[in-house]
């Protein structure tokens, strides 16, 4: 069997043996060769399991974690699962270990932060776990157990200390795929408009739904002057308490005799 240091290295690892399988769950992965093909740049994802009233997930990167340009290790992590499990005001501290079977023996290489007794999840923080949990040396030599016949088994042990609610925070994110959308508002009869603003129809852009909202007369600094539109959400309660939309957006006005279109471009917007 090759010398394993079970003593604090620079990964900040702490390793030790436990004859106990991990309490919470256990993930056994029989085709760990393919697993490196598949999950090489994104890691895999265990199914969810609960521990401590929360729901969790094991995250296993074969190769090492390529967004952290970690090669020639194992890399593993916890994290809480479920976007909603955590809002920005929870703190939850987490006591937690990681293991690996040693099928020659039949017990667990257990796996700890050698700094830090309880992790801390939150809103901004919902993993943690080791970069370099294991060189791939170690871990594909036969004589230690933890990869035989391309099988091999981790769990997680997770036992929640301390909940607790801070302040108010909050989290400014972008759309992964930004949506694009084009909506013509046919204003008929212009002269004898007489109220003091029109709303379009409902039209939908970035899974919300808008209008434009006119006002032909002018609106607050504008009004007798000029004609003031606005974009608004046609919808304001899909959006969850607290929350704003930035959008960027451009009004045109067709000029239908010269086709010189009148554009105004506001750099952003929010509702």
């Amino acid at each position: 069997m090759a010398n394993l240091n079970l003593e604090k290295d620079v990964s900040g690892v702490l390793r030790s043996f436990s004859d106990s399988p991990p309490t919470h769950y256990s993930v056994e992965i029989q085709f760990f060769s393919l697993l490196i093909e598949k999950y090489s740049e994104n890691g895999y994802e265990s199914k969810e399991f609960e521990a401590g009233g929360y729901k969790w997930k094991l995250v296993f990167h074969p190769n090492g974690n390529k967004k952290k340009n970690v090669k020639d290790h194992i890399s593993l992590y916890l994290i809480i699962a479920g976007e909603d499990s955590l809002d920005s005001s929870w703190e939850v501290y987490v006591d937690f270990r990681l293991f690996l079977l040693d099928q020659n023996k039949g017990n667990y290489l257990v796996f700890e932060d050698a700094f830090t007794k309880k992790k801390c999840f939150h809103g901004a923080m919902r993993s943690a776990g080791f970069d370099k949990l294991i060189p791939l040396e170690d871990f594909t030599d036969v004589s230690n157990g933890f990869l035989v016949d391309d099988t091999c088994v981790f769990g997680a042990e997770v036992f929640v200390c301390k909940e607790r609610r801070t302040g108010k925070g909050e989290c400014l994110a972008r759309m992964k795929k930004a949506s694009v959308c084009k909506h013509v508002w046919k204003v008929e009869k212009f002269s004898s408009l007489d109220a003091e603003f029109y709303d379009s129809e409902p039209f939908t852009a970035g899974d919300y739904n808008w209008k434009l909202h006119l006002y032909p007369n002018g609106n607050g600094k504008g009004k007798g002057s000029h004609l003031s539109l606005f974009l608004e959400l046609a919808s304001p309660i899909t959006l969850p308490p607290g929350s704003e939309l930035f959008v960027e957006y451009r009004f045109r006005i067709l000029d239908q005799i010269h086709h010189q279109h009148h554009q105004q471009h506001p750099s952003s917007g929010k509702d």
